[in-house]
């Protein structure tokens, strides 16, 4: 059975904050200072929907976090108009490709089968980002 993500890691939202606008995040991860160690962070488990913005003061950290909706509508449809990003769910796992018009799949372009949906979107955005085509 796939696993059930709802939005990205911190690991992920951290690297998905260096490469996407933060407008397109529609959550974030609020950390609070710890008492214990003052240059180390603690992070709630469940992002907060009301914020969409990085912030460093002596007291609170926030960081971008990304729900599903949110991370396809970063992925391009379409790369130069006639490769076609393509979607499979089945029960075990989510696949996001792009299908050449009237060849098939584009190997030059990213395939991705991941259990998680948000993995394979995260991992989609990450190689379109080497590749320069985001």
């Amino acid at each position: 059975m796939a696993i059930i993500k709802s939005f990205t890691s911190l690991e992920q939202s951290k690297k998905l904050a260096e490469i996407l606008p933060l407008e397109s995040a529609d959550m974030h991860y609020t950390g609070h200072q710890s008492i214990i160690n003052p240059k180390e962070w603690e992070y709630e488990a469940m992002p907060n929907i009301r914020g969409k913005y990085i912030s460093f003061d002596d007291k609170r950290i926030f960081y971008p976090c990304w729900s599903l909706a949110a991370l396809l509508n970063v992925i391009p449809k379409r790369i130069k108009d006639y490769n076609v990003l393509r979607i499979d769910i089945s029960d075990n796992d989510f696949a996001v490709w792009y299908d050449e018009i009237g060849y098939g799949v584009n190997n030059d372009l990213p395939d991705i089968t991941k259990e998680s949906a948000i993995d394979a979107c995260y991992e989609m955005i990450i190689k379109l980002h080497k590749q320069e085509l985001l």
